[in-house]
C-alpha cells in the first residue's frame, strides 16, 4: 500500500502544476489476468473493457444495440443473409489505423483458437469479407437473432499487437494456453484509456487515450470525453477498508456492490452519494425434475406459492431490491414478460400457506394432520403424502454458505420454515459453492437448490440455454432436467427470428410456459448499490447493472 501513496502523491503534485485530473477507483480484488483471452473475471473485465472495444454496444438508457466502433447500424440483406458493417475512422492507442483487417483478424483468432465464450457465437458466421478499409460483410449460415447482441459486441483486437503471438501460438503444443499465457507489454486498444502501470497488490494506473474515437462525439445522448486524465485503481482486501477510504476521500468511487449494512452510515455522510439500480440478475430456487416428487408440477407450484417474496424483500434484502416473477429480470424492460403467473403476489402472511395447501389438496395430496383445521385455524401439519399415498420423504435445499452469500443462505432457511408449515420435511443445508455447483450441475445428485446469476446477458437467449432438453447432461446448463417439447420448439425458433418485436412474442410465451411449469422459482433481484464521493467529480451515468461502466468513465467530469 505504501507504493499507492507514493504514486498518489506524485500524481497530486503534478496535478497542482499541470491540473491533472485523476479519478481514483477502489477495486475489491486483484484482476486475475489482463490478457484479453483469459481475463474473464469481473475485476479483469473492468480494466480490459476500457481498452478493447466492440463494434456495437448497448445504449445505457434504452438498452438497445447501438454502433460503437461501427459507424452506423448494419445493413441486413434477408435474401443473402448478410450484414454489411461500416466502421468509424478510428485509431489504436499507438496512433496506427483501425481497419477492417483488424476485425477479420479477430474473427480468425476466435476460430483458430476456439476462444471460450466467443467461438460458440461467432461460428454462426459462414465467411467474413472486407470490401475496403472501413467496410465488412458478414455472411451467416442461417438467420441469427443474437448476431448483433452476442456476436458484434465482442472485443476487437489489433492485428499489429497479436499477429506474431497468434502465429507462434499455433505452432505450439497447446495453442490456446500459449495465447492465454502471453503477457502483453503494451496493450493496443481503441478504448478511452490505456494501461500505463500495474503494481500487483497495490494499484493500476491508466491514462487517457488521446486517440479514442469517441472523444467529442455524442453517442446515446452523451457527449463523450473522457474528461479525466488518469484512472488510478486501488486494490482493497475488505469492504470495511474500502468504505473508510471512500469516506476519507482516498478514492472517488468503490467499484463493487455495497452491502446494505453500510448504507445507513454512508447516507449520513454529506460527501457520499449512493446509487440504487436494478441488476440483470436472477436469484432462484431450482428443483431436480428427473425424479419424484419434484417431477410433479403441482408440487412445484405449491412451493412457489408458499414462498413469501415480500418477506424476503423486506427482511432479507432490507427493501434494496425487487421480487422476481419471471426468469427475465423486470429491469430488462423490452424482453421481460409482465403477464406471467405470479405465485403468491398480493397475499398476506400465512395466506401463502393456505393457497399452497389448496393446490396440493386439489392435486391429490393428503396429510396425517392437515395444516388447517375445520375452523380455518393454523395447526402444525404432519405427514404430507403424495397422491400415490406414499409419505413424502425429507428433502434438502442446498444453498451457498452465509459467508459467501447471506441472502441466498437465509432465503433457504426461510423457505425451509414455510414448507414445514405444509408438512414437508424440508432442510436447508449450506454447502461450499464449488461443491454445490458440482453436485447440482455435474452429478445431478440433489433435491432442490438456491443459486443465482449475478450478470445475465441482456439478450434472453439464455432461456434456451438454461432449459433446452438437450442441455440436460452432466455439466450442462439445464441443471433442473426440465423437458418440454413445445418449449424446445419455441427456444430453437426464437434463435432465427431477426425482427425483435416478432421474437419478443416468442420470448414472452417461453416465459409463460416456464412460470407455469416452474423448474425454477425466481425469488428476488437485489439492487446494485454503489457509492461515490461527491467532492471532486460529477456526472455518473446510471443504468441497469449500475454506474460502473465505460459510459460513466467517458462522461464523469471534475467539479472545478
Amino acid at each position: 500500500m505504501f507504493l499507492v501513496f507514493i504514486l498518489a502523491g506524485m500524481l497530486f503534485s503534478c496535478q497542482k502544476k499541470e491540473k491533472v485530473n485523476i479519478l481514483k477507483i477502489g477495486l475489491p480484488e486483484e484482476p486475475k489476468s489482463l490478457n484479453v483471452w483469459l481475463g474473464t473475471d469481473t475485476n479483469s473485465r473492468k480494466i480490459l473493457s476500457q481498452i478493447y472495444q466492440p463494434l456495437f454496444t448497448r445504449d445505457p438508457k434504452t438498452l438497445e444495440i447501438i454502433p460503437w466502433l461501427a459507424k452506423e447500424n448494419p445493413v441486413f440483406d434477408k435474401e443473402k443473409l448478410t450484414y454489411t458493417v461500416k466502421l468509424r475512422e478510428a485509431k489504436w492507442s499507438d496512433g496506427s489505423e483501425f481497419t477492417s483487417e483488424d476485425v477479420l483478424f479477430t474473427k480468425k483468432i476466435f476460430f483458430d483458437f476456439k476462444i471460450p465464450r466467443h467461438y460458440s457465437q461467432w461460428k454462426a458466421i459462414k465467411k467474413l469479407v472486407t470490401i475496403d478499409k472501413h467496410t465488412l460483410v458478414f455472411y451467416l449460415e442461417k438467420p441469427s437473432a443474437i448476431f448483433l447482441s452476442r456476436v458484434l459486441t465482442a472485443p476487437i483486437v489489433s492485428k499489429k499487437e497479436w499477429g506474431k503471438i497468434a502465429a507462434d501460438a499455433l505452432k505450439s503444443e497447446k495453442p490456446l494456453r500459449y495465447l492465454q499465457n502471453h503477457s502483453p507489454e503494451k496493450h493496443l486498444g481503441t478504448g478511452p484509456f490505456t494501461l500505463f502501470e500495474y503494481r500487483k497488490g497495490a494499484y493500476l494506473h491508466m491514462k487517457r487515450n488521446p486517440h479514442f474515437f469517441g472523444t467529442g462525439k455524442t453517442i446515446a445522448n452523451h457527449l463523450l470525453g473522457p474528461y479525466v486524465d488518469s484512472l488510478l485503481f486501488k486494490i482493497y482486501g475488505t469492504n470495511d477498508i474500502a468504505m473508510l477510504a471512500l469516506k476519507k476521500g482516498d478514492i472517488d468511487m468503490y467499484w463493487w456492490d455495497i452491502q446494505p449494512g453500510y448504507i445507513k452510515d454512508l447516507k449520513n455522510d454529506s460527501n457520499i452519494q449512493l446509487f440504487f439500480n436494478k441488476k440483470s440478475a436472477l436469484y432462484y430456487m431450482g428443483f431436480n425434475l428427473r425424479k419424484p416428487p419434484f417431477n410433479d408440477k403441482a408440487l412445484r407450484q405449491a412451493i412457489a406459492t408458499a414462498i413469501d417474496k415480500e418477506f424476503i424483500l423486506t427482511r432479507i434484502l432490507q427493501n434494496y431490491g425487487t421480487p422476481m416473477h419471471s426468469i427475465v429480470p423486470s429491469g430488462n424492460i423490452f424482453w421481460s414478460n409482465p403477464n406471467v403467473r405470479k405465485y403468491g403476489e398480493g397475499l398476506i402472511p400465512y395466506s401463502h400457506i393456505k393457497e399452497a395447501y389448496k393446490i396440493l389438496k386439489d392435486a391429490g395430496y393428503t396429510w396425517e394432520i392437515e395444516p388447517w383445521d375445520v375452523a380455518g385455524n393454523i395447526v402444525e401439519a404432519k405427514g404430507l403424502k403424495l397422491p400415490s399415498g406414499i409419505l413424502m420423504d425429507k428433502f434438502v435445499i442446498l444453498t451457498p454458505p452465509a459467508d459467501y452469500d447471506p441472502k441466498r443462505a437465509f432465503s433457504g432457511v426461510m423457505i425451509q420454515e414455510w414448507l414445514r408449515k405444509l408438512g414437508m420435511q424440508a432442510f436447508a443445508r449450506p454447502m461450499a459453492f464449488n461443491s454445490l455447483l458440482e453436485t447440482v450441475k455435474g452429478k445431478h445428485n440433489f433435491d432442490a437448490f438456491i443459486l443465482g446469476y449475478g450478470g445475465l446477458n441482456l439478450d434472453p437467449d439464455y432461456l434456451r440455454t438454461f432449459f433446452l432438453s438437450e442441455n440436460d447432461k452432466p455439466n450442462g446448463w439445464n441443471m433442473s432436467g426440465y423437458k418440454n417439447p413445445f418449449f424446445d420448439k419455441l427456444a430453437q425458433q426464437q434463435k432465427s427470428i431477426v425482427d425483435d418485436k416478432e421474437r419478443r412474442k416468442v420470448i414472452w410465451e417461453m416465459q409463460k410456459i416456464l412460470m407455469e411449469d416452474v423448474p425454477y422459482i425466481p425469488l428476488y433481484n437485489p439492487h446494485i448499490i454503489e457509492a461515490v464521493s461527491k467532492k471532486e467529480f460529477k456526472g455518473w451515468v446510471e443504468q441497469v447493472n449500475g454506474i460502473g461502466s465505460i459510459w460513466s468513465l467517458c462522461v464523469v467530469k471534475p467539479k472545478n
